[in-house]
């Protein structure tokens, strides 16, 4: 499927920006798969107003895939279920991602499924390619982009990324069916790389950019960059954001970035600014930056828990817990930005997505 072939609502409201969560899985007790409460998840982030969900990334756990949990496929098909339910009630285009991984046969065919179950674009995580030239890893993106259109991951190296230079981001702009780069390397050099990139491309219009950056979510929403190219400056803008920190709070993200659409924020820069420290601060909590995002998953999954969405901290790898002192960081941020949280509005919906 080419970018031209999608929706054109569904396109269209993806490239003015939305809320994507980065959707977690759902395990009970026993590690296997809750389907209860995965496809709360998906309803609570459908319901809150977010205009897409990613489902099988990073937060999925990417454990998923391992012929001993066998996971992918379903959750993919619970998300499409999912979907497909919303759609059918309400008239909001919702852009549906699917996570991407490992080297070209298993990313050809994870993308091939992908456009099988319904989703309009794959996330390409590139790590699988440690020590690649960037020929091959663009020659890996083409194949895929052949399939069904790309969203490009800039993934932290903390949690598995590698470094990806100017160049790669410029050349892999300039592949037709790539619509977007997902900016996550949580580092304002190699965030600028690509926007540079972008714009040096020559296809600057036609890539959207969205923040993966969850330690610097609302400036670089807030940031416009301005780019010199043979002379003419080009002003590129990340308009949205596909996060692991937008899967909880989910309501309030959606009005956060209502507001920067709106231009809430334009002539309130320490509001503005006060806003995205506190934002920053939840997030070294919830993704455990004090230990090298050692508990970003199970940080997640305990907002979750408080919530009632889920039944505990369980994932795939039964050494996966929350670090010492991270139970600690995240009830102080509770407690020092309630005004951030969603709460309310699950405790209202939380029985109906559970039904």
């Amino acid at each position: 499927m080419k970018n031209k072939e999608l929706p054109k609502d569904v396109l269209s409201t993806f490239q003015k920006g939305v809320v994507i969560p980065a959707l977690p899985l759902a395990l009970n007790k026993n590690r296997h798969l809750d389907v209860r409460r995965q496809r709360a998840l998906m309803r609570y982030y459908l319901d809150a107003g977010a205009g897409g969900v990613a489902v099988a990334v990073h937060t999925t756990q990417f454990e998923i895939r391992l012929p001993e949990y066998n996971l992918y496929e379903p959750v993919l098909q619970i998300a499409k279920e999912e979907f497909d339910h919303f759609a059918q009630i309400n008239k909001r285009p919702i852009f549906r991602v699917a996570g991407v991984i490992g080297k070209t046969t298993q990313a050809v065919n994870e993308a091939r499924l992908a456009l099988e179950k319904g989703f309009h674009a794959v996330l390409l995580s590139v790590a699988a390619f440690k020590n690649a030239s960037n020929h091959e890893i663009l020659e890996h993106c083409k194949a895929v982009a052949e399939v069904i259109p790309v969203i490009g991951f800039y993934l932290q190296p903390a949690v598995g990324g590698r470094k990806l230079d100017f160049d790669f981001w410029r050349d892999f702009a300039r592949i037709e069916n790539v619509i977007a780069i997902k900016m996550a390397p949580f580092n304002r050099y190699q965030t600028f790389d690509v926007v540079r990139g972008v714009v040096e491309s020559g296809r600057s219009d036609e890539i959207t950019l969205y923040t993966g950056n969850d330690d610097n979510i609302l400036v670089d929403l807030l940031s416009e960059y301005p780019i010199v190219v043979n002379g003419i400056t080009v002003k590129k803008r990340i308009v949205g954001g596909l996060l692991g920190h937008w899967a909880v709070w989910t309501r309030s993200a959606v009005k956060l970035l209502e507001e920067v659409h709106d231009g809430r924020f334009n002539s309130a820069t320490q509001l503005a600014l006060a806003r995205a420290i506190q934002i920053t601060d939840s997030n070294a909590a919830f993704f455990d930056s004090a230990n090298n995002f050692a508990g970003c998953i199970t940080g997640l999954h305990e907002v979750l828990r408080r919530q009632g969405l889920l039944e505990g901290l369980w994932t795939l790898n039964k050494h996966e817990t929350l670090s010492p002192g991270q139970l600690e960081e995240i009830n102080r941020v509770y407690a020092a930005y309630p005004h951030l949280n969603d709460d309310a509005f699950v405790a209202e919906n939380r029985d109906k997505w559970l039904s």
